[in-house]
């Protein structure tokens, strides 16, 4: 397994208790950011692999990320299931890292729908203030340490597999997006497949780590080496149509 998930412990102050499609109400990032020209300075925390700006987002189906018109950024948009006694629960909170103010959100070890831990992903988002930059600057990271499961069983997935699967990527909710190469192919972000989350990286040495910088509002991606290049260039083209059912109440 890829080891990029790191200083998971200061992201432990706030637990989402176990759920499936939950969500936090607006949190504090600790700092201000400048999203394509949004100010932020709170957001949605969502069961489901994504942090959230403009209102929560319980939708477990990944849509295309660029159709959305809620900014977010999402490492792993799946639908995450946290109630097996066997899965993590999704935690998040503040912290200092290097001097420098950090938000992230952990989901370690987390089960699938539905209430299934037969196979569980651990993944992690870190933002980070790089105020000292310029107002309103950050960077942001995507850090996976295992893929094994990419879609519940209300996407058409069978066991975790199949159907809608994950899509990771970000949004500025209006005409700015990107998803990774791999996003909604069945099995090529799992562990074992062509565009595997943990062993590729993006502006990073460390397998499974993906490292985005905002600058004046904009996310600028430096220029990676020729392999995450190629997943760059491939990310960016990527469409998706809208895939959205609505969960039986019965398995609720």
């Amino acid at each position: 397994m890829a080891a990029a998930v790191h200083d998971a412990n200061l992201f432990t102050s706030n637990t989402l208790a176990a759920n499936d499609d939950g969500y936090t109400g607006l949190v504090d990032i600790g700092f201000n950011i400048n999203f394509y020209g949004q100010s932020f300075n709170k957001l949605y925390v969502n069961n489901n692999g994504n942090v959230s700006f403009n209102t929560q987002l319980p939708t477990y189906t990944p849509f295309s990320l660029l159709s959305t018109s809620n900014a977010m950024l999402a490492p792993f948009f799946a639908d995450v299931d946290t109630r097996n006694i066997a899965s993590g629960l999704t935690q998040y909170g503040q912290a200092t890292i290097n001097g420098r103010q950090t938000f992230g959100v952990n989901w370690i070890n987390v089960g699938y729908y539905n209430s299934k831990a037969d196979k569980t992903n651990s993944f992690q988002l870190i933002v980070t203030d790089r105020s000292d930059t310029g107002s309103g600057n950050f960077d942001f990271q995507f850090n996976y340490d295992n893929i094994s499961w990419e879609t519940g069983s209300a996407s058409g997935g069978t066991n975790g597999f199949g159907g809608a699967s994950a899509r990771a990527g970000w949004s500025n909710g209006t005409t700015k997006s990107f998803e990774l190469a791999g996003s909604a192919a069945n099995g090529a972000l799992l562990n074992s497949g062509s565009n595997a989350l943990t062993h590729h990286q993006l502006d990073s040495g460390v397998e499974g780590q993906y490292n985005f910088s905002v600058r004046n509002g904009a996310v600028i991606p430096a220029v990676p080496e020729p392999e995450t290049y190629a997943m760059l260039l491939a990310g960016l083209g990527l469409l998706g149509a809208v895939a959205r059912r609505r969960k039986h109440s019965a398995t609720r």
